[in-house]
């Protein structure tokens, strides 16, 4: 079985906060590889400002460059809106894969708002990374009324692969400021730069191309 993490987000764009955590839980739940799911679109997030999925995509190949990252865009192939309905097909489709699902910490303080939360946590085991600003309130999170029984001891994170889900775990970096929305305030047109690339997707195979269907900035 390949250990596998699982880190979805719009990377709008991709950056190098996103590899040093990446890199960090890799290391830290000895993982085999680690798959950004770039989203073709998030129901909790606003359309506008929101790049072409093949630029979000390229940007995302490109930081996670030489390392066990891959940056793949099979929600967008596999038609799914929902994070519930992903993982279950990721779990079915790729039966030689043991998978952990990351999230920030500022993810869990909205959790309960999630199309069947309760259900994501009892398909895998969750890791929770802390968030400068959001940990103490993820730790108060309406979810974690439900979660709080399952939560694992840091120091057993290694053995991930051996619990039962519902399990969570919760992970403590160095802080890294960086952050996609400083760099869309900075450089607003930042998608132009892969304006024409196509792409190939490592998980998928699938060729994606500008012209796939896609939101615009």
């Amino acid at each position: 079985m390949t250990a596998t993490g699982l880190l979805g987000g719009s990377f709008n764009p991709a950056h190098g906060g996103h590899r040093a955590i990446s890199l960090q839980a890799m290391d830290a739940l000895g993982l085999d590889a680690l798959w950004w799911l770039v989203s073709p679109g998030n129901p909790l997030k606003p359309k506008v400002g929101m790049a072409p999925l093949a630029a979000r995509l390229a940007s995302a190949q490109t930081v996670a460059r030489r390392s066990r990252i891959r940056a793949t865009a099979i929600e967008d192939e596999l038609g799914t809106r929902y994070t519930i309905d992903t993982l279950r097909r990721l779990v079915r489709r790729y039966p030689q894969h043991r998978f952990i699902w990351l999230i920030g910490a500022d993810n869990l303080g909205q959790l309960h708002l999630w199309r069947d939360w309760r259900r994501i946590a009892r398909l895998m085991p969750i890791a929770v990374i802390a968030r400068p600003g959001y940990n103490d309130h993820a730790r108060a999170a309406r979810a974690m009324g439900w979660l709080r029984r399952f939560v694992r001891p840091a120091d057993r994170k290694r053995k991930w692969t051996d619990w039962r889900p519902p399990a969570l775990v919760f992970l403590r970096f160095p802080p890294d400021v960086r952050s996609a929305t400083m760099i869309r305030q900075a450089d607003p047109r930042w998608h132009e730069r892969f304006a024409g690339r196509a792409v190939r997707d490592p998980v998928t195979r699938r060729r994606l191309t500008p012209s796939t269907k896609q939101e615009q900035p």
